[in-house]
């Protein structure tokens, strides 16, 4: 059960780590996809922009979730007991 514990430890802290620059990396990558948008031709620029808002989108969820990461794990801790 200690190897679990270990193991669900470490991809946490894995995945503390990495949020913060994954969400920086999709909300530039959306700016960009945003501004090629603008020079497609008029029926190919909404498949574009839609695209980048999903990827801003993306990256301010994961941005939400990484602040509120200590409050989340916190919480479901004490529904466990």
């Amino acid at each position: 059960m200690a190897t679990l514990e270990a193991t669900l430890d470490g991809i946490r802290i894995l995945l503390e780590s990495i949020a913060p620059t994954l969400s920086i990396i999709l909300i530039i990558l959306a700016g960009i996809v945003y501004g090629l948008a603008q020079m497609q031709t008029p029926d190919s620029r909404g498949r574009w922009q839609s695209m980048a808002l999903g990827l801003f989108i993306g990256g301010v969820i994961i941005a939400a979730i990484a602040g509120a990461a200590a409050l989340i794990s916190e919480n479901s801790q004490t529904l466990l007991t």
